[in-house]
């Protein structure tokens, strides 16, 4: 048993931050039944790379749901989401400020009919605010929200992640807030609506730059792979073209340099306030010595001494780690005309429930009958018209 097999989640969301929420709680074991556009789908499923029918995109982040097809611009179609919202735990969309109001499936509406239902709205900017109907795009939070100020090299312009951070980190912040409003129902025997800003978890993020900012009036200036308040933390070439990070705290210096066989001249650093003051210097004399080593005689010598540092893997070497192997993090699915595609697990291993699991992501509209006719009772021939009707 997986521990949210009690729940079922209408998710009307399209693209990723949203999806990505879902998926994780799907394989945790919640129902979610994805609600998309008739002959079109989630946007993502034309996204590149495209494999048969979908595309690589689509499948990072819908894996394990149901998909049903429903025109939410017909009568029938905003009828069935009304009906399916009255047997659903959690509703999740992302359609701009407003939208589902105009379409009679808000919030108010929803929850008069269900009042234990969370109804989760995921905008670029919140319910309200002057920026409530700006449009946006995960880069354009990254940069409006601090976190590409703060990333890019010394000296350089502000440089994006590698990966669409405000979009992945919106759908933690998502799955956290429902299992909160989820716990908290089960108080009082209520849902709420939640209303999320993709800028506000950006913003959030910041943690120790603003910390930094409120106690020293500090705007944090951009590091490379260095760390503002921590010497040494960086990364480092070696002789063989390959890259290495390390990090040392106060306790892991002297063993950093006595692997180095520098401890003489590391003794002029004991402290880290005396490192940070001394930034420049100490880091161009760990740059030098470390550049005389292979990366993997140098990540096997502080590994004997205890010094944390580890190589920079590019995305072909991680996966295929042995250690990332061990703990299960790459798995597969089949999926018809594609055959078996590597997945990535959740992050969880328990110990008193089952695992979570990889299950394919839907064809769009692949579960349309099966939940009609079982949630909602509708008969073959009732489905048929819908269908005749553009309805579904």
């Amino acid at each position: 048993m997986k521990p949210l097999e009690q729940l079922t989640i209408l998710d009307l969301s399209r693209v990723l931050a949203c999806p990505f929420a879902s998926m994780i709680l799907a394989e945790l074991g919640a129902k979610v039944i994805k609600v998309e556009q008739p002959g079109a789908g989630d946007e993502t499923r034309t996204f590149e790379p495209r494999l048969a029918r979908d595309s690589a995109y689509f499948f990072a982040c819908n894996r394990s749901k149901e998909s049903i097809t429903v025109n939410l611009r017909a009568d029938d179609g905003r009828r069935i989401v009304r009906e399916l919202a009255q047997q659903a735990d959690v509703l999740v969309e992302n359609f701009p400020v407003g939208a589902l109001g105009r379409s009679g499936l808000d919030y108010a509406t929803l929850s008069a009919l269900n009042p234990r239902l969370v109804y989760v709205s995921c905008t670029g900017f919140g319910q309200n605010g002057p920026y409530a109907h700006k449009k946006g795009y995960d880069t354009v939070f990254q940069a409006m929200g601090g976190i590409m100020s703060l990333t890019g090299e010394k000296g350089g312009g502000p440089v994006k992640p590698g990966l669409p951070v405000a979009d992945l980190t919106s759908g933690l912040w998502i799955a956290i807030a429902i299992l909160a409003a989820l716990a908290g129902r089960e108080r009082v025997g209520r849902g709420c609506h939640v209303d999320f800003a993709m800028l506000d978890g950006q913003v959030a993020l910041l943690t120790l730059a603003a910390a930094r900012y409120f106690a020293l009036g500090e705007v944090p200036p951009r590091l490379g792979t260095e760390h503002p308040g921590r010497v040494p933390s960086a990364t480092f070439r070696c002789k063989d073209g390959k890259y290495a990070h390390v990090t040392a705290s106060d306790q892991h210096w002297a063993p950093l340099c006595r692997a180095l066989g520098i401890e003489a001249w590391g003794s002029d650093y004991p402290d880290n306030a005396a490192r940070v003051e001394k930034r420049a210097e100490v880091t161009a004399k760990l740059a030098e010595t470390i550049a005389r080593l292979d990366r993997a005689a140098l990540l096997e010598t502080l590994d004997h001494a205890d010094v944390p540092a580890g190589p920079v893997n590019d995305v072909a070497e991680i996966l295929a780690d042995p250690h990332v192997r061990a703990r299960n993090l790459v798995g597969s699915f089949d999926y018809p005309g594609v055959g078996e595609f590597k997945a990535l697990a959740l992050p969880y291993k328990f110990l008193g429930w089952d695992n979570p699991g990889i299950a394919a992501p839907p064809m769009l509209g692949e579960h349309t009958e099966k939940v009609l006719s079982e949630r909602l009772g509708y008969s073959a021939e009732k489905i048929a018209e819908l269908r005749a009707a553009n309805a579904i």
